[in-house]
């Protein structure tokens, strides 16, 4: 449960603030092309921030590549800062608050927030690794709202139509509710976050899945309209840095170029895994054929009957109607075996699993194989009561040598067959000590599940489910390379990768 103290053991990452001896305050201008109406109420034209009223919080990760990400950004934001004034303003890395697996999605952590920083600061403001922030630009932005009102800003999302990853959210007309972006930055106002500090001391998070964090927690804090709807702000934005509205208009922006993690790894060090069934050899397995399998060097099909015409290795598990737990610990300790080719990354997808193997080599790239590294779209289970993280199997769940290793030694293993196999990895990983890495390169639903402002900034390695689409023209639209997607890639504003 959690209590009206901080976090114990906080490892705060940042520099505390203290009062300062020079105050640097910033207005929000009445003129100007950018200026907006005296009616509109959120506009508080003579209202000051200063620097120090605000918290940035880096929604950070504990493998060593995303350490060292988040702590260039904070770097540059409190280079920026040290130009403005004496005393930099709190800066912390999420990944470092506490040892709770929950810290992440981010409900659990308003407590400690509040208690830490709810009588000095009046904004919070959340960010990711590759979110580019203008300090001087942000303030003022800021400072256009009433920091004694409860606010929630950020860049809107929304549905074009219902979808799974939303429990099929507002049916009738998905579209109306907004949820934001967090490649944009977003931010809440200490008022809000006191407020709903208290509720999630008082009432236990009812959610058990952790799905799509940014529209769970901009249902929580609208609470079906008892609290406020999130305020879009023009100047979050996710366009490059470069770019000419970025230069004249916006206070966050994304990275015009990847970060430098080397070449991509050799197709000889990836070995592919496919789960599939008799039932689906003659349906699932032709998609993958025509679209992602010339990609993949080292691949096998593992299912519940041998069909030397594909081929498809009997594992020798039988076909389970959901779970696959059994199937899934088998490939592992396989992948260990003199069976397999020896390579550094063990790719474990489904049948209906669309996926760029190059785009895949390229994010690799910025991986250690010699570290327990566990990859894809992260999802979690009870994480306000304990419980854990695991990479949702459809995206693809991504394993270095090290951590099937490390796994397999363990003797974890599956209650059943068929218990769901990301969820029992999951919890094996968590007893383990062994950190989910996540990234949102990787989809568990079909594209048209996923906002169009949200894909508009990635260059996406996998989707999932073949339901109501064509998977080939999928695979031909979001993740075939020729020439020209490559040359994207490598210019992607989207820097996950």
């Amino acid at each position: 449960m959690l209590s009206n103290k901080p976090h114990v053991g906080h490892k705060v990452a940042g520099c505390w603030l203290v009062l300062f001896l020079f105050h640097i305050n910033f207005s929000a201008g009445s003129s100007g092309k950018g200026s907006q109406s005296q009616d509109d109420m959120h506009v508080i034209h003579n209202n000051q921030l200063d620097l120090r009223e605000i918290v940035f919080v880096l929604q950070s990760q504990s493998n060593s590549y995303h350490v060292r990400q988040a702590e260039r950004r904070r770097a540059d934001l409190l280079k920026q800062a040290h130009t403005l004034t004496e005393e930099p303003p709190m800066v912390l890395l999420l990944h470092s608050l506490s040892d709770n697996e929950g810290d992440w999605s981010i409900l659990p952590l308003l407590p400690y927030l509040s208690y830490s920083f709810g009588k000095n600061s009046s904004w919070i403001v959340f960010l990711e690794e590759e979110t580019n922030v203008k300090m001087t630009k942000l303030v003022q932005v800021l400072a256009k709202f009433d920091k004694n009102k409860e606010w929630f800003l950020g860049k809107p999302l929304h549905d074009e139509e219902s979808t799974i990853i939303h429990h099929y959210a507002f049916a009738e007309n998905p579209s109306v509710f907004k949820y934001p972006d967090f490649a944009a930055a977003w931010a809440l106002s200490i008022p809000l976050v006191a407020r709903l500090a208290n509720k999630v001391r008082d009432e236990p998070l009812k959610s058990d899945f952790t799905i799509d964090l940014k529209h769970e927690v901009a249902l929580y804090i609208w609470d079906n309209g008892n609290g406020p709807p999130l305020t879009a702000v023009p100047e979050l934005c996710t366009e490059p840095e470069d770019s000419p509205h970025t230069l004249s208009h916006c206070a966050t922006s994304l990275s015009s170029k990847p970060p430098l993690c080397g070449e991509p790894v050799n197709k000889e060090d990836v070995f592919v895994a496919v789960k599939t069934c008799r039932k689906f050899h003659s349906e699932r397995v032709p998609v993958i054929k025509k679209t992602w399998e010339k990609d993949a060097l080292f691949l096998e099909y593992y299912s519940d009957h041998a069909d030397p015409s594909i081929p498809t290795i009997n594992i020798g598990v039988p076909n389970t109607e959901r779970g696959h737990c059994g199937k899934t610990f088998a490939i592992l300790q396989r992948f260990l075996s003199s069976s397999v080719p020896d390579t550094k990354w063990l790719i474990v997808v489904d049948d209906d699993t669309l996926i760029s193997i190059p785009r895949l080599q390229v994010l690799l790239s910025c991986y250690n194989p010699a570290e327990p590294v566990c990859l894809g779209e992260r999802y979690g289970y009870g994480l306000s009561q304990g419980g854990y993280s695991y990479i949702t199997g459809g995206g693809g769940m991504v394993f270095s040598r090290e951590a099937v290793v490390r796994l397999i030694d363990s003797g974890c293993k599956c209650y059943s067959n068929d218990a769901p196999d990301d969820m029992v990895l999951g919890m094996c990983l968590n007893a383990l000590g062994l950190p989910i890495t996540h990234s949102p390169l990787f989809h568990q639903a079909r594209p048209e599940d996923y906002a169009k402002d949200f894909l508009a900034h990635q260059v996406p390695i996998s989707f999932h489910k073949h339901w109501n689409i064509d998977p080939v023209a999928v695979f031909n639209k979001w993740l075939k390379d020729d020439l020209a997607a490559s040359d994207g890639l490598n210019k992607s504003a989207k820097t996950e990768l």
